[in-house]
C-alpha cells in the first residue's frame, strides 16, 4: 500500500468526486497540490486567491460537475471570502481546500478561519491525521446534498505527516423524498382547473434536469411558460414568454400577470424575478415545488418540498391522458399570447446617437448578438450592464449563462469565473465574458489566467469610465460623482500586452475587428473594449430604484 500524507489523503478522496482544481500555491497547500498532481487532477493556476473559489463555482454552474478551489492559510484564505460568500448565497456546491493554523495552536499571524467561514454560512471540516479521508468525504457529501460551499482545512503541522489507515466506504448518492400523497394531488387539481396556467422554471428545475417533464406538462395543460434568468430557454417551445422579471419584455410580463394558476418550479421568486411584487396578479394562485423545506416567498399559496423532476413526472401521471394543447382549456390562452407577443413591443432597440457620443449599450448588445458565435457560453459579471446579455443575446441553454455576483450583490468575479468556465466547456463553444470596467479592473490579474486557460474566448467590456450603477442611483440624486468615475483605461492595450487580440470599439463599425477574428477561427482570447455611454439607464435598475423609493416612503409614513 502506498503511503499517503494527510494532504495526499485529502487529494485522494477528492479525486473520486472531481477532476479539476483551481488556486494559488502557498505554504498551506503546497503538499496538497503536489499530491493532486500525482493523482492526475488537473490544476489551473489563477493569480489571485479570490479567483480560486470563483472559478470552481463557475465550473459547476456550467458543467454540473464538482470542482475545488485551493488557497494557503491566512491572507490567501481571506482573499477568497467574497467568492466563498457568493457560492454560499447562490447555493453552489464547491470545495475550498485551504491551509490552517497548526493543530497545536494558533500562531500570531493566524486568524480564526472556521469562525469567519461560519459568518458567511460555510461549514469548515478540519482534517485530522487519523481521519483525513473520512472528514474530506463528509465535507464533499455535505456540499453536494445541501448545495453549498464547504471548507476543508488542513492544519499546517499535519500537511506533510503520514496519514493514518482508514476504511472508506464508496460515495453514496443522496436520497430524495417527495411529498406525493396529498401535496401533488392538490397541485394536479389546481392545474387541471386552470384557464390561464403559467409554469415558471428556475435554476432548481434546470439542475434537477426537469426541463422535458415540465415542457410536457405545459403542453398537456396548454400553459404558457417562462424562466428566470438562470433557467433561460429551459422551457422554450410553444407558449414560451422568455425571461421573467426585469430582464423580460413588458408584453411578456403583462401575460404573466394574467395567469390564474402559476406553477413555480425550482425558482426562489427573488425580488428581481417578481419585478418587486408586480409580476403576478393579485388573484393568481401560486404553487411552488422546490427542494427547499419551506416556501421562499409570501405569495406562495401551495408548497411542495420535492425534487422538481420527480414531482413533474408524478404530476403527469396524476393528470393522466395525453391531451394536446389544442384540446386543453389553455389553448385559447396560448393563441392570445402568440398574438400579443407578435404585436407587442420588445426590448428597446437603442439609439445611434447619444449625448456624449459614446455607444448606446442596447444597440451595441444587439449588434454583438449578430456577431458572436452561435455556440456560446456567456459569463456575466455583476454591475449596471448585467441585463444586456440575457435581454439581447441568444443564450442557447440554461447552462450557457453563468451570472456571478448576483446572489451576493458583488462585482469583480467575472474574469475568475471565466477561467472555470473555460475549463468546463468541452464541446467547441466560445466563452463570452461580459464585464464592466470597474469589475474588470478588480479582477484584472486573472485576465492572464483566462488567456492561458481558454481555447476560444471573447471578453466584452462595457466601458463607461464609471461605476455605472452608482452613477444612476446616486449621481441622479445630486451626490458627487467624483468617487463614481474611473479614468479611461485602455483595456485593449493591456490585453495585447498579456497575449490577447483586442480592439477598442467606439462605433458599431469597429466590431469588424472582432468579426475578422471570429472568421479566422476564433482561437485564443479577444478583448473588445467597448466605450459605452453612461446616459442610458437599464429598465431593471429603474424598477429597483422605484421599489427602493416606495419602501422608504412606506417606512417614513409609519
Amino acid at each position: 500500500m502506498t503511503t499517503l500524507t494527510v494532504s495526499g489523503r485529502v487529494a485522494q478522496v477528492l479525486s473520486s468526486y472531481l477532476t479539476d482544481v483551481f488556486g494559488v500555491m502557498g505554504n498551506g497547500n503546497v503538499y496538497f497540490l503536489d499530491a493532486a498532481e500525482h493523482l492526475g487532477l488537473r490544476f489551473s493556476p489563477v493569480r489571485h486567491e479570490g479567483a480560486a473559489i470563483a472559478a470552481a463555482d463557475a465550473y459547476y454552474r456550467t458543467s454540473g460537475r464538482l470542482a475545488a478551489g485551493t488557497t494557503t492559510y491566512g491572507p490567501g484564505y481571506t482573499n477568497a471570502l467574497t467568492a466563498l460568500a457568493e457560492a454560499v448565497q447562490a447555493q453552489i456546491p464547491v470545495v475550498l481546500v485551504t491551509g490552517d493554523a497548526p493543530s497545536s495552536g494558533a500562531r500570531p499571524q493566524d486568524v480564526d478561519q472556521a469562525a469567519i467561514a461560519s459568518g458567511l454560512g460555510a461549514a469548515t471540516f478540519t482534517v485530522t491525521r487519523d481521519a483525513a479521508g473520512s472528514i474530506t468525504r463528509q465535507a464533499v457529501e455535505y456540499a453536494l446534498t445541501r448545495r453549498t460551499a464547504v471548507v476543508v482545512a488542513i492544519p499546517y503541522d499535519l500537511a506533510a505527516l503520514e496519514a493514518g489507515d482508514e476504511e472508506l466506504p464508496a460515495p453514496h448518492a443522496p436520497k430524495v423524498t417527495d411529498d406525493v400523497d396529498g401535496g401533488l394531488a392538490q397541485v394536479a387539481r389546481l392545474l387541471a382547473g386552470a384557464k390561464r396556467p403559467l409554469i415558471l422554471a428556475g435554476r432548481g428545475a434546470h439542475l434537477a434536469g426537469a426541463g422535458p417533464e415540465l415542457r410536457e406538462l405545459a403542453d398537456r395543460l396548454g400553459a404558457l411558460t417562462a424562466g428566470t434568468a438562470l433557467a433561460l430557454n429551459l422551457l422554450k417551445g410553444e407558449g414560451y414568454l422568455g425571461v421573467a422579471g426585469g430582464f423580460g419584455t413588458d408584453t411578456a410580463a403583462g401575460l404573466m400577470g394574467e395567469a390564474d394558476v402559476v406553477l413555480v418550479a425550482g425558482a426562489s421568486l427573488s425580488p428581481f424575478t417578481m419585478r418587486f411584487g408586480h409580476l403576478l396578479g393579485p388573484d393568481s394562485t401560486v404553487i411552488q415545488i422546490d427542494a427547499a423545506l419551506q416556501p421562499t416567498h409570501p405569495r406562495v399559496d401551495t408548497f411542495v418540498s420535492a425534487d422538481v423532476k420527480s414531482a413533474a413526472g408524478h404530476l403527469l401521471q396524476l393528470l393522466g391522458g395525453g391531451a394536446s394543447p389544442d384540446a386543453g382549456r389553455g389553448s385559447a390562452w396560448r393563441a392570445e399570447a402568440r398574438k400579443r407577443l407578435t404585436e407587442g413591443p420588445g426590448h428597446e432597440a437603442g439609439s445611434v446617437d447619444t449625448v456624449d457620443g459614446r455607444l448606446d449599450p442596447r444597440s451595441l448588445a444587439t449588434a454583438l448578438d449578430a456577431v458572436l458565435p452561435e455556440r456560446r457560453t456567456v459569463v456575466q459579471d455583476g454591475g449596471h450592464f448585467v441585463g444586456w446579455a440575457p435581454m439581447y443575446w441568444n443564450i442557447p441553454r440554461p447552462q450557457d449563462l453563468v451570472m456571478v455576483g448576483t446572489a451576493f450583490q458583488s462585482i469583480g468575479l467575472g474574469l475568475a469565473s471565466a477561467v472555470g468556465v473555460a475549463r468546463a466547456v468541452e464541446d467547441g463553444r466560445t466563452l463570452v465574458l461580459a464585464s464592466g470596467d470597474g469589475g474588470f479592473l478588480m479582477g484584472l490579474s486573472d485576465l492572464e489566467s483566462l488567456i492561458g486557460a481558454a481555447s476560444s474566448a471573447i471578453v466584452v467590456i462595457y466601458n463607461d469610465a464609471a461605476y455605472g450603477a452608482e452613477i444612476h442611483q446616486y449621481g441622479s440624486q445630486g451626490l458627487t460623482e467624483k468617487p463614481m468615475l474611473i479614468p479611461e483605461v485602455d483595456f485593449s492595450g493591456v490585453a495585447r500586452a498579456l497575449g490577447a487580440e483586442s480592439a477598442i470599439i467606439r462605433s458599431l463599425a469597429d466590431l469588424s475587428a472582432l468579426t475578422d477574428w471570429i472568421d479566422a477561427g476564433a482561437r485564443g482570447t479577444f478583448v473588445a473594449d467597448c466605450r459605452i455611454t453612461s446616459s442610458v439607464r437599464a429598465r431593471w435598475l429603474s424598477e429597483w430604484m422605484e421599489a427602493s423609493r416606495a419602501a422608504k416612503a412606506a417606512v417614513s409614513v409609519r
